[in-house]
């Protein structure tokens, strides 16, 4: 599959999933909880809508995962070489809580590697995007594109973490660093900071799922970092378990220790 020829067609998809869930975003929303006790909007459900509409659009032949789809059973997921892997809104505590810094998630998983991502985050007006061996890009507020690529070693860590995911584990672990510099950011943005150079280190040492990371770390993946569990191996997809292990999000100096 030449991934460049429907990348468009991808950014297109996400920017008008971005649209519905923007339009959602300015009105007096109402918020609902699954069993597990996560928030969920209209916003969610349109923006899975409006992206599993377009996906299908653009191929009929690659299944779709997405956080708000009914789930395949692993016995069917588990012969997908190929496939799409969505999170309509990540962030969506971000979405509630109006910070903007939520985003709209489009990853295709090869082998269990995205190789093509695209992230919008509709509040700030920006988009990222990337394709495994041919860099990474980024759309600003203005509309302007350019192509982005993670900073090298730096004098001071600057490490992005969570700000409604913050734990002990991530603590003692940003300590352990020695000088560092703090920011925070939403949803997966953090992975996004690093690829364009305004961060370096993303640790998570809490639960998160396959959607939540997929299309973000193809964009890191393209700009030249990468993103592996505390194993040192890379962070895969396509488990029968779709949650992902702790790991560390990085420039391409970082060298994971097993």
């Amino acid at each position: 599959m030449q991934y460049s020829s429907i990348l468009p067609e991808v950014i297109k998809v996400a920017d008008e999933a971005s649209t519905r869930v923007l339009h959602i975003y300015q009105s007096d929303f109402k918020v609902s909880y699954k069993e597990d006790e996560s928030p969920i909007t209209a916003a969610d459900i349109a923006s899975h809508e409006v992206i599993v509409k377009g996906l299908r659009n653009i191929s009929q032949n690659i299944p779709i995962l997405s956080e708000e789809g009914a789930q395949a059973p692993w016995e069917e997921r588990q012969r997908w070489r190929r496939f799409w892997l969505v999170d309509p809104i990540d962030g969506t505590k971000e979405f509630t809580q109006r910070t903007g810094e939520f985003t709209v998630n489009i990853a295709l998983i090869e082998d269990g590697e995205p190789v093509l991502g695209v992230v919008t985050a509709p509040a700030l007006k920006e988009a990222f995007w990337g394709i495994k061996g041919e860099g990474a890009h980024k759309r600003d507020r203005t509309g302007r594109e350019h192509r982005i690529r993670v900073a090298e070693l730096p004098d001071t860590i600057r490490v992005v973490a969570s700000k409604n995911h913050m734990n002990d584990e991530t603590r003692d672990f940003i300590r352990a660093l020695g000088p560092h510099k703090t920011l925070q950011a939403g949803s997966s943005l953090k992975f996004c900071r690093i690829a364009e150079g305004h961060a370096d280190l993303y640790p998570r040492m809490g639960p998160t799922s396959e959607w939540d990371t997929a299309a973000a770390h193809a964009v890191l993946l393209a700009a030249g970092g990468s993103v592996n569990a505390l194993d040192g191996t890379a962070l895969r997809y396509g488990k029968e378990d779709v949650l992902n292990p702790y790991f560390i999000a990085a420039g391409n100096w970082y060298i994971p220790r097993p």
